[in-house]
């Protein structure tokens, strides 16, 4: 079986913080030469304790942060040299997705607006915009919410409506951090099969920060941060 191509590569990535709110002059290291390879339609989860780099990790993967130091590739190329902010900007609303625990839904705009977001900081035509959202709530089984606020869901629908968010514009990767914090067993187990359904529909990648072990142990692998280093791959 041919092994399909890493569309995302850190290559021994660190990532420190200049001064605390205990010592201006402190330098925490949050990330210790990290390297990890994820490819094309994979699903990972990565699992650790709290404070040992997942979210961190997750943020310079998804171009939110730069590294201190090390290399992010993406589809070989190193995402971060020689591109200015605007184009690591269109770059990430274009290619890669976002899922927190917190859904981040603009509360006066409706389920539908929110998840076209992404295409109108695009510049899509609205009426493009409002065909590929309506086609991923429809997978989801949110379509039905589409003029509703966000306050007038449930807590599970408006994950959904994130997840939606971050599907809209088809992206190879979709990170999501700590996405079933917020629910029960039953709506967590819900949201896990969504990503799998997705994943097959969509050919879509999934990199899962959780503290879920079920979560985790469903996943095409599981990715061990301790101490900001990868301690195992299973």
């Amino acid at each position: 079986m041919t092994k399909a191509p890493a569309l995302v590569e850190c290559i021994d990535l660190y990532k420190s913080y200049e001064g605390t709110f205990e010592s201006a002059d402190e330098t925490v290291e949050v990330l210790r030469g990290v390297s990890l390879s994820v490819a094309a339609g994979e699903m990972v989860a990565i699992v650790g304790v709290s404070g040992v780099g997942k979210t961190t990790l997750l943020y310079v993967l998804g171009l939110l942060e730069q590294p201190t130091s090390g290399q992010v590739l993406y589809g070989g190329q190193d995402i971060f040299a020689h591109r200015r902010e605007a184009q690591l900007a269109e770059f990430r609303n274009r290619e890669i997705g976002f899922v927190f625990q917190f859904h981040h839904l603009i509360p006066e705009f409706s389920v539908l607006e929110n998840v076209m977001m992404p295409t109108i900081i695009a510049g899509w035509p609205r009426s493009k915009g409002r065909e590929a959202a309506l086609k991923i709530m429809t997978h989801l089984g949110i379509e039905h919410r589409a003029s509703h606020k966000p306050g007038e869901v449930s807590g599970g629908e408006q994950q959904r409506a994130a997840v939606a968010r971050s599907m809209v514009m088809n992206p190879k990767l979709v990170l999501a951090d700590e996405p079933t914090g917020n629910l029960d067993k039953v709506h967590a187990e819900m949201m896990y099969q969504e990503f799998v359904r997705l994943n097959e529909i969509y050919g879509t990648t999934f990199v899962i920060v959780t503290h879920n072990e079920e979560l985790a142990a469903k996943m095409h692998r599981v990715v061990h941060l301790s101490e900001g280093m990868v301690q195992a791959n299973s």
